[in-house]
């Protein structure tokens, strides 16, 4: 007996279990894939997978909908892997251990994969019932989305005959996303020298900070990290004199940072300079934060002296000043569309090496001109501090159509499934996998959907029952009026 039987729908749940023990973070979706590829042969289902290890499902029309045209239904099945640091959890391997706590369902310590294993299971859920009304299906399920859009930016859309697609990556339910940012990752590296020196080992430790999803809470101003860790460690060089051994924080380009690491060397008279610093310092960030980010902690500990390897002077400066210097944060409000965040950059991680200091960061816009002039911006600076960039995972934005037919045949839908509510249409500052099928495919008409859900990409992550209920009548709803 499942964990998830009677829950309702019962084969949308039904097969979020299935998947749920199924190994799917990112880079290992491989068996996930198998599954799939099962899941279609074993329904007489044509299905194609390609070298990426995406795979689409095709589904002929029902009776009455054979010569309409196709839609496509499109979702990713990777999902992030996070745990609780008490738990012991290997995703290359286990499953999840399902939990049902009245109308919220979650994984016990762990990551629950709703995004997006809700889209996979609401897929399934189609494909595997007959009775559901619907046009000719094209069901894509990507990979590695989570890492970069990886399978989407390599998938081959001249498999698709849809120009109709519903995406169903969203997270909150009478939500209609319509537009996205586009986005990067660019890398800086720097070089760096590292010579002896003796003295007092101290370790400087920022956390407790509410981190979060770098494109859908970066308008809330959220502190980060990595850049307090800079300003900290600029500030203490008028305190007291010490040797950098090593900074890092944050390990995602696309989440804000929520803690940062320090190892300092420095004399031992000197110790109780920098913790009076470090309580300062931890005064002042949590009255700029008040009200945003109040939790922030400056922690400092001592060990023993000894002899240790640590930056030479000049590589010091370059990184402290890449840590103040590096863009973060919103850039530029849209002046076309109302409280949407049009361009922005996330310090995501930082990582000090033996002869390299590695910094990340995810540019975000939904105009290019100014995501490649916010990337140029970070070229310059590393260059000027004597390293380079590497951009990676481009995709385009998903620019928001004046006129779209299924648009407009989800809102009267919603309103009905809903009993006259109305839905929000939205355009978002975070990446969808809509903007690389929008530009290669002429004319797709898009919207993305999903049920409410909470704390994704985190161990608190959770889905609500009953609005993946609601979301999967709408999406029935939807297919039934495509005729």
């Amino acid at each position: 007996m499942g964990v998830l039987e009677g829950l309702e729908p019962a084969r949308v749940f039904d097969f979020f279990e299935q998947i749920s023990n199924i190994p799917r973070g990112s880079g290992n979706t491989a068996a996930m894939l198998d599954y799939l590829k099962n899941f279609a042969k074993e329904r007489k289902l044509e299905s194609k997978a390609d070298n990426a290890g995406n795979i689409v499902i095709y589904a002929k029309g029902t009776p009455g909908y054979e010569k309409s045209s196709p839609v496509i239904l499109q979702g990713h099945m990777d999902m992030v892997c996070a745990k609780r640091p008490d738990v012991e959890h290997d995703f290359t391997k286990d499953g999840l251990d399902l939990t049902v706590d009245e109308d919220w369902l979650y994984a016990e310590g762990t990551s629950l994969g709703g995004d997006d294993g809700a889209a996979v299971a609401m897929m399934l859920a189609v494909l595997d019932d007959s009775t559901i009304p619907h046009p000719p299906l094209e069901c894509v399920f990507t990979t590695d989305e989570e890492i970069g859009l990886i399978g989407a930016e390599k998938f081959d859309c001249s498999v698709l005959k849809g120009r109709t697609m519903i995406n169903l990556d969203s997270e909150e339910e009478g939500v209609f996303t319509c537009g996205c940012a586009g986005g990067a990752r660019v890398d800086t590296i720097l070089s760096i020298e590292k010579n002896k020196l003796k003295g007092l080992p101290i370790l400087i430790t920022i956390a407790g900070l509410k981190g979060g999803h770098s494109g859908s809470k970066i308008g809330e101003c959220r502190a980060n990290a990595d850049k307090l860790m800079g300003r900290l460690l600029n500030g203490l060089l008028d305190i007291a004199a010490y040797s950098l051994e090593s900074v890092s924080g944050g390990d995602k380009d696309n989440a804000i940072p929520y803690s940062a690491k320090a190892h300092l060397v420095a004399d031992e008279e000197d110790y109780s300079l920098i913790e009076k610093y470090a309580e300062k310092f931890q005064r002042d960030v949590r009255a700029e934060y008040a009200g945003i980010d109040d939790g922030i902690t400056v922690t400092v500990e001592r060990g023993v002296v000894h002899r240790m390897d640590v930056l030479t002077p000049d590589s010091q400066d370059r990184v402290i000043h890449y840590l103040m210097f590096a863009p973060q944060g919103v850039r530029m409000m849209s002046g076309t569309v109302k409280g949407l965040i049009e361009t922005s950059s996330n310090l995501g991680i930082v990582r000090t090496g033996e002869k390299e200091f590695a910094a990340t960061e995810s540019v975000r816009s939904s105009v290019g001109a100014s995501r490649r002039a916010l990337t140029d911006e970070i070229r310059a600076l590393s260059e000027m501090l004597g390293g380079s960039i590497h951009v990676s995972g481009e995709y385009p934005a998903w620019e928001f159509r004046q006129e779209s037919r299924l648009r407009d045949l989800m809102v009267r839908k919603y309103r009905e499934v809903s009993g006259g509510k109305e839905p929000v249409i939205d355009i978002i500052h975070a990446g969808l996998e809509c903007g690389l099928f929008a530009s290669r495919i002429r004319g797709l008409d898009a919207v993305s959907i999903g049920p409410d859900m909470k704390d994704i990409h985190t161990s608190d992550e959770k889905l609500s029952i009953s609005s993946t209920a609601r979301t999967f009548d709408l999406l029935k709803a939807v297919l039934e009026a495509l005729k």
